[in-house]
């Protein structure tokens, strides 16, 4: 089973700082095997129009054909390293958490990020930053997580609450706010006659 899966399957606080940084080291080596994959395609692809310079009709159609080969064997393989490289951030998101537990435990944090769903906490930790961060700064970016999760929860919730949410982001946006707040209030108005 691979760390992936350990980590839907398992809550946070089961992951191990050792097989986190087994997994860390696979996946750079993925890494670095792709780009070397992807550099090797980009230069047969050189190699092949330099070929197909001064050639006969024919033989340039065969290298037309291949190159569109190797071109889309190089976009499969971007691919995979679109996948590896997010899989690669949430490992090395994970061992940053990891090493601080203890504090993150003292500040109340890592109840918290072992209270949200494991889905959700992956696409958190996919979509931040915490390496090179100080511990203040990687306590702020993980309050932040909790706080989009606590945002969606009560969007979902309160449909007025949603309609007022959206509203400023329309007047944060260069919207005029007298047109926006008349627009929310005759909904409002709407929503109480029925």
């Amino acid at each position: 089973m691979g760390i992936m899966d350990m980590f839907k399957k398992n809550p946070l606080e089961k992951l191990s700082m050792r097989e986190l940084q087994g997994e860390e080291l696979r996946l750079r080596n993925k890494l670095d095997r792709i780009k070397k994959d992807v550099n090797e395609i980009e230069k047969k692809k050189k190699q092949l129009f330099q070929e197909g310079v001064g050639a006969d009709f024919l033989k340039k159609k065969m290298i037309a054909q291949e190159m569109k080969s190797l071109d889309l064997e190089q976009k499969l393989r971007m691919k995979d390293f679109m996948t590896a490289q997010r899989q690669h951030t949430l490992i090395k998101n994970l061992v940053i958490v990891k090493r601080y537990q203890r504090e993150l435990e003292s500040q109340g944090i890592w109840k918290k990020l072992t209270s949200i769903e494991p889905e959700k906490l992956e696409n958190a930790l996919i979509n931040i930053n915490l390496d090179g961060k100080d511990f203040d700064s990687i306590l702020d970016d993980l309050n932040r997580v909790f706080e989009m999760r606590l945002a969606d929860e009560s969007l979902k919730e309160d449909p007025a609450e949603k309609e007022l949410m959206e509203a400023w982001a329309k007047v944060e946006s260069g919207e005029s706010p007298e047109k926006i707040f008349d627009e929310v209030k005759k909904k409002i108005e709407k929503e109480e006659e029925i």
